[in-house]
């Protein structure tokens, strides 16, 4: 097992800014003052969300109780990072957790206007995986091999092409040395229980469950990284400051309880990924893929200029706005 470093995840960052997309910034807000749209994905890496979004089911929503009187929650949940990062373009998400990756691409696509990091979520839980028979033992083995990942420009799409480059591959959206196939996570389960994969890198539970369903064996572990943030819309800080100040603070205490509670937290995280992908999922695997994981609301804007700065450096970014108003928080 292998593991990746910070100056991969600086190589990770330029890939995404060479490849990722973003909506353009023609966004049109919500009349309803009172409702507050939060975004997600189907991932154990999206803990905090899986429980909230299970508990607003239920009718006892962790949100809907801190944000104030009378304030509603709407759900959206997304495959990956790219397509959450266009609903804020289109100004039809407030808020969502979202790979690193996306975030600080679409800050700068926008000139640094259109999104902020309310706290980080998650770190670790992603992972390059193979067949448990696999040849492959050594990056140079991945010649002509095919990878998959969860989307084009996500943060594992963007560690996967980043890696590769570091190991001297040429890779580009169409093929390369190395073919990246972009393919939504349940896809790419059947993908790679059909042979038609030589690896996949993903995150959590889908680690887990290609690992123990499928026998599919780790070749490099993200094990330290930051895997998940919390992310809004500037219009949410600059129009309703209030709420995105309450709902950092209501993810903060999520956060902690989560730590406080982690059976519990499971059995809810659990429950919420069968009803949104229709998949049951064992408590072997949620506990599986909770050891990779550490749930914290630290971020720091250093690291993040270091990608930033490596960018320009290797000039896939000129005159990029600084990220002091990435981390800007609420009034």
């Amino acid at each position: 097992m292998r593991r990746l470093t910070g100056s991969t995840l600086a190589l990770g960052l330029i890939a995404s800014l060479a490849i990722a997309t973003v909506a353009g910034c023609n966004a049109s807000r919500p009349s309803d003052s009172s409702l507050v749209r939060l975004g997600h994905f189907p991932n154990v890496t999206h803990a905090q969300a899986l429980v909230a979004h299970a508990m607003s089911r239920e009718g006892r929503g962790w949100f809907e109780a801190r944000l104030g009187p009378g304030i509603r929650i709407e759900w959206f949940v997304y495959n990956a990072g790219p397509s959450a990062m266009e609903a804020f373009f289109a100004g039809s998400l407030d808020a969502t957790y979202v790979g690193p990756s996306p975030a600080l691409n679409a800050h700068l696509k926008s000139g640094g206007n259109e999104v902020r990091i309310l706290a980080g979520s998650a770190q670790g839980g992603s992972a390059l995986l193979v067949p448990a028979n696999s040849p492959l033992r050594v990056p140079a083995d991945f010649r002509g091999k095919t990878i998959s990942t969860p989307q084009l420009g996500n943060t594992q799409d963007v560690s996967c092409r980043s890696w590769l480059a570091a190991n001297g591959f040429r890779v580009t959206q169409m093929g390369g040395d190395v073919n990246v196939l972009p393919a939504a996570n349940p896809d790419m389960l059947l993908l790679f229980r059909d042979g038609k994969l030589d690896a996949a890198w993903t995150v959590e539970p889908w680690v887990s469950i290609l690992e123990r369903d499928l026998g599919a064996r780790v070749f490099l572990e993200e094990d330290h990284i930051v895997t998940t943030v919390l992310a809004s819309s500037a219009a949410l800080l600059r129009e309703r400051p209030l709420i995105a100040k309450a709902l950092a603070a209501a993810h903060e205490e999520l956060t902690r309880w989560l730590l406080d509670n982690p059976e519990e937290a499971q059995r809810i995280v659990a429950a919420e990924l069968e009803k949104e992908t229709g998949r049951k999922v064992s408590p072997e695997i949620i506990a599986s893929a909770w050891k990779r994981l550490t749930f914290t609301t630290d971020i720091a804007l250093e690291p993040l200029q270091e990608f930033v700065d490596a960018a320009e450096t290797a000039g896939f970014v000129r005159d990029a706005p600084g990220l002091e108003r990435l981390l800007e928080p609420p009034r």
